[in-house]
């Protein structure tokens, strides 16, 4: 991979999801926030109209590599059997500015989004203060069943193996094909995964841990029902108009966010937080502040991580991929435009 008068090499999905492990991008992303990424320092995503959405650009610098994912959100593909989302992320060579490889942006962004968010799930579980330790075989409540529904039911069984599965999507129809296809594809073997769409008032009190991965711009549930133990993750809007989380559990909950300017900024979940709050010594911490040890959970309080996505994720997981790939000294992947 060297060179931008030869052909860039392309990874496709198949590529990534081989080279990338959901347990190799959560070490990825834990190892680079202990040793030097700051959160507070990355570059903000650029919008831009695009026929039927929107273009999404978002650039990331590193001491190694540096990168930008380009991606299309058409809203209205879903209904037509397409992707939603589409693009592509090119990896730069920090120093000289050379393009090195291209990497297939959906399946990127479906490996980071899940190991962001089980990412902090595992640091809050265990900071859990006393009376709140985990339960031994914890109750995972999952709301959508989409792309990243399922790319989150895979990375949390992985992480919490002993852990049950709860599923509420707004059809049922679409929850059953999805568990179907875990099932049938041998990911979630000996895994429980039930269908709890219509019941999610009895869902939300019972379950250890509630990853959200909709794009619902209404709160799934109400907060009040979840329990103080509980971890939640919320990341599956961006934008100040979409939130997934209501104003009752961001109060009585301690939050942790990507990085404070991007939720700010970006995060429709936390709109109630004043400007006041995010420049003063109680705004929410950061993953780096998590990671590092430098926050605490409160007796009594659930824990929420509510994340945007950022460029510097994409980039960690990016050069995790060309590592791996160059760690098994795997064959050249196909130029991008070969047939």
């Amino acid at each position: 991979m060297s060179g931008a008068s030869a052909a860039l090499p392309y990874f496709t999905a198949a590529d990534i999801t081989r080279l990338l492990p959901i347990p190799d991008a959560i070490a990825a992303l834990r190892a680079a926030l202990r040793d030097d990424v700051d959160p507070e320092r990355d570059a903000p995503r650029l919008f831009s109209d695009f026929p039927g959405g929107e273009f999404l650009l978002m650039p990331a610098q590193g001491t190694r590599f540096s990168g930008l994912k380009a991606l299309t959100v058409a809203p209205e593909n879903p209904a037509r059997g397409l992707a939603k989302i589409q693009g592509v992320y090119i990896v730069y060579l920090s120093d000289t500015a050379e393009p090195l490889a291209i990497l297939e942006g959906a399946s990127l962004t479906a490996i980071r989004t899940p190991a962001v968010a089980l990412l902090a799930v595992q640091h809050l579980v265990a900071i859990a203060p006393p009376g709140g330790e985990p339960a031994p075989h914890p109750r995972i409540l999952v709301f959508g069943a989409g792309v990243q529904a399922a790319a989150h039911i895979r990375a949390a069984a992985t992480a919490f193996p002993d852990a049950t599965f709860d599923v509420v999507g707004r059809r049922p129809e679409r929850v059953d094909t999805m568990i179907e296809a875990l099932s049938g594809a041998g990911e979630t073997r000996g895994v429980s995964i039930r269908n709890r769409t219509g019941s999610a008032e009895a869902a939300v009190p019972e379950a250890d841990i509630i990853l959200c991965t909709t794009s619902t711009s209404t709160p799934l549930f109400d907060g009040a029902l979840v329990a103080e133990h509980a971890v939640v993750a919320a990341n599956g809007t961006h934008g100040t108009d979409k939130r997934e989380l209501d104003d009752a559990l961001i109060e009585r909950s301690d939050l942790v966010v990507e990085g404070r300017a991007s939720a700010q900024r970006e995060n429709g979940n936390l709109t109630a937080l004043d400007a006041e709050v995010w420049g003063s010594a109680s705004a929410p911490a950061n993953l780096r502040d998590l990671v590092t040890g430098d926050m605490r959970r409160t007796p009594g309080r659930p824990a929420v991580f509510t994340g945007v996505g950022m460029a510097w994720e994409d980039l960690i997981c990016a050069s995790a991929v060309l590592e791996s790939a160059s760690r098994r000294d795997a064959a050249p992947p196909r130029a991008e435009g070969a047939s």
